[in-house]
């Protein structure tokens, strides 16, 4: 192939100036995870610019070698292994990112900040709320940046949901209600996944969607003192693998519905489940307190309905809904021309900001993402409601 030469009149830019710093990102996991990550590791600056950093893709880790090397080339990694372990000792890796199953969470990201990386881990930060214990001590003891990613935080509408709350006067909050509802364990021939082994996954349905209803619930009405649940297991074998006769058991829950007290005086109801039928993924979040309430729904991601009690024309007073794509809302001023609707994969991109921004301008990351601190909180009221469906009590939340 011939040289391509520029014109005379072209002037070449140093893509990476020196005063521009780099991360080197070491990520464990592959899948759909995997992919939506490292995208966002790869469209941040571009986004954010200038941004704090400029994100290197090191290494992508996974079991099966002959997929990760396929996806290393895929999402832009310069290397891939087959060992965790490996990313641990890699000196070019600032930045952990842990997308391995429920059971690959506590060590990995243990030996991640004993080494002095920052970490980013997927929820459920750990299988219950003993290992996320020791995983929080963990990165206080090392003083690395660290994420528990609840992306929902970071979705535009809900962050200025969470602005409005601080800054505008609801009065008391009555209610709190949050609604996970998705439909895909809802065919008998799905085989089992670790998902649905307690010992890999530490729970069902709580671990995978009801711990993002208790981080919202936690984010907009504070901490909770009481938990009283119901869980259910509606298919309680499943095959083996795909096209197996063999049927292995399940033991974890596929719903559960909480009802929670909070400190503030309000309660909270919490429902989640695989079995919604025909609801793909559908989040609803309500607030109800005495001057008024909130409402957004997942399926209409970019509008946030506010009601004001005490609005000064009442034939019109209702709910509002906001539009949240103007520059003025929260992220909207780094994306595309405002009235553009962003998607659930722009979470990702806030995701790669936050971590990035925290480690090279020492940036707190609280309370507009949630760090292993609210992991571990997340995890002690997951055991809560386990505990509480499986006794029949309420029971006490204590930290």
């Amino acid at each position: 192939m011939e040289e391509r030469k520029e014109p005379e009149n072209y002037r070449n830019i140093n893509k990476h100036p020196e005063d521009l710093p780099t991360l080197g990102i070491g990520m464990l996991g592959y899948g759909d995870m995997g992919k939506a990550h490292s995208s966002g590791y790869k469209q941040m600056p571009y986004v954010f610019w200038p941004p704090p950093a400029v994100p290197r893709l090191v290494c992508l880790c996974g079991r099966n070698e002959e997929k990760v090397e396929n996806e290393a080339k895929r999402f832009g990694y310069s290397s891939y292994c087959t060992d965790w372990r490996d990313l641990i000792s890699d000196k070019d890796i600032d930045i952990f990112v842990n997308l391995g199953p429920n059971d690959a969470h506590s060590d990995p990201c243990i030996r991640a900040a004993e080494a002095g990386k920052h970490i980013v881990c997927e929820k459920p930060l750990a299988r219950n709320a003993e290992e996320a214990k020791s995983m929080l001590k963990a990165v206080k003891e090392a003083k690395v940046k660290n994420i528990c990613n609840f992306s929902n935080r970071m979705i535009p509408a809900l962050a200025l949901a969470k602005k409005l709350l601080e800054e505008e006067d609801f009065g008391q909050i009555y209610h709190m209600r949050v609604n996970y509802l998705m439909d895909y364990y809802n065919d008998p021939a799905i085989p089992r996944s670790w998902r649905m082994v307690k010992d890999m996954a530490g729970s069902g349905i709580t671990a995978d969607l009801s711990v993002h209803a208790i981080d919202l619930a936690r984010w907009f009405c504070g901490e909770p003192e009481t938990v009283t649940a119901i869980s259910q297991t509606f298919i309680k074998e499943r095959p083996l693998t795909e096209n197996s006769t063999e049927k292995v058991q399940v033991d974890v829950d596929d719903a559960s519905i909480a009802l929670l007290e909070f400190s503030n005086g309000a309660i909270g109801y919490l429902e989640a489940t695989a079995y919604a039928t025909g609801r793909r993924a559908f989040i609803g979040v309500e607030l109800n307190a005495a001057k008024g309430s909130i409402y957004w729904n997942f399926e209409d991601m970019n509008n946030l309905h506010v009601y004001y009690m005490n609005e000064k024309r009442k034939d019109t007073r209702g709910y509002h809904k906001v539009d949240v794509s103007q520059d003025y809302h929260p992220y909207f001023d780094k994306w595309l021309p405002f009235g553009e609707m962003l998607g659930y994969s722009a979470t990702f991109v806030h995701t790669a900001y936050h971590i990035s921004n925290a480690i090279i301008n020492d940036e707190p990351l609280e309370p507009w993402v949630a760090t292993f601190e609210d992991g571990y909180k997340a995890n002690v009221i997951g055991d809560a409601i386990i505990k509480s469906s499986e006794t029949g009590r309420k029971i006490n939340i204590t930290y």
